[in-house]
């Protein structure tokens, strides 16, 4: 097996903190102690609630945020401290695609400009030659040429997000972060930019981490499946056998939740109890037995690790009949 193009090793993210006028103020911790991988050509999806940290993480892999401990390692290399110019070499290899496509394109700008402007900048290709590349991605990602000089209030929200996902793709990334590409858009072009997205890293065999609380996306499009609750990784594996068949609790309800497919059996429906707690004051032991219907008196105590299942699978429980380990022993 390949080694992991982009690597986080026990990621914690803190926010807020101890200041000259709050000295008493608790950190907010967004992540705590996340381990996640991903390697040349695989698609990893990073499901659950809002607040889990999973936008958080994508930020971290690259380097747009430094985090508070733990380390981030790409292509081999340490990058968690390094500074802006030791970053620079980089940034052409890690590129995001955001859940707001307006908001992160120049409203001034036309779309094969604001595309064309990338690879003029990473020096792949100047003059004619870069807007003859960006008219070409333009095309590929499903927009007519003619389109090149508009600007983006003149386009439709599928159409900005192609956009987004040309001037990713423009200066040739090896990894790519997917912040709830298609969650602001309707279920028609939502599947169209997921097959796009399917169909892209294919061909330039990208490694991309998806960000989404959509399991039908992620079943559509990712290989594994990293399910997050209060910035800790709950159950992972091969998103098609974690999505048939579950063994976290939480992975259950989420599932129970979505919309399944057409004709597809589906479970009794799992409601959590309560509301999903702040992550500035977490529950002890296990952050999700507030609302596990399962939950025992020593979840309260034991801070479960992600153990393994299978081969493949982890999940994160102290309950070995919860997670079906007793059966298959």
């Amino acid at each position: 097996m390949s080694p992991p193009l982009a690597e986080g090793r026990g990621l914690v993210m803190e926010f807020g903190g101890p200041g000259l006028l709050t000295p008493g103020r608790r950190p907010v911790r967004a992540v705590a102690g996340v381990d996640i991988a991903i390697r040349r050509g695989e698609a990893l999806g990073l499901v659950g609630e809002s607040g889990s940290g999973k936008s958080t993480i994508g930020r971290m892999l690259l380097r747009l945020v430094r985090p508070t401990a733990g380390q981030v390692v790409f292509d081999g290399q340490d990058i968690t401290g390094a500074d802006r110019a030791a970053l620079r070499p980089l940034r052409r290899r890690m590129q995001m695609v955001f859940q707001d496509p307006f908001g992160s394109l120049n409203p001034r700008m036309g779309i094969g400009p604001a595309v064309a402007e990338g690879i003029a900048l990473h020096r792949l290709a100047s003059g004619s030659a870069a807007r003859d590349r960006a008219a070409s991605l333009l095309e590929r990602v499903g927009l007519s040429p003619g389109l090149y000089d508009r600007r983006p209030a003149a386009l439709s929200g599928g159409q900005r997000q192609r956009v987004a996902i040309a001037r990713a793709l423009a200066v040739d990334p090896d990894f790519v972060v997917a912040d709830e590409p298609v969650s602001a858009l309707d279920v028609s072009v939502g599947a169209e930019i997921l097959n796009l997205l399917r169909e892209l890293r294919r061909e330039r065999q990208l490694a991309l981490l998806f960000v989404s609380h959509d399991l039908g996306a992620v079943r559509t499009l990712c290989d594994r499946v990293a399910v997050l609750y209060l910035g800790r990784v709950m159950e992972e594996g091969p998103a098609a056998a974690v999505l048939r068949a579950p063994s976290h609790p939480y992975t259950r309800a989420l599932l129970s939740a979505s919309p399944g497919r057409p004709g597809e059996a589906r479970g009794p429906r799992i409601l959590l109890r309560g509301e999903i707690p702040s992550p500035a004051a977490p529950p002890s032991g296990c952050v999700f037995r507030t609302r596990c219907p399962y939950a025992l008196p020593a979840c309260a105590e034991t801070v479960p690790a992600l153990r393994p299942l299978d081969a493949t699978r982890r999940a994160a429980c102290i309950r070995d009949d919860i997670l079906g380990m007793e059966a298959a022993a």
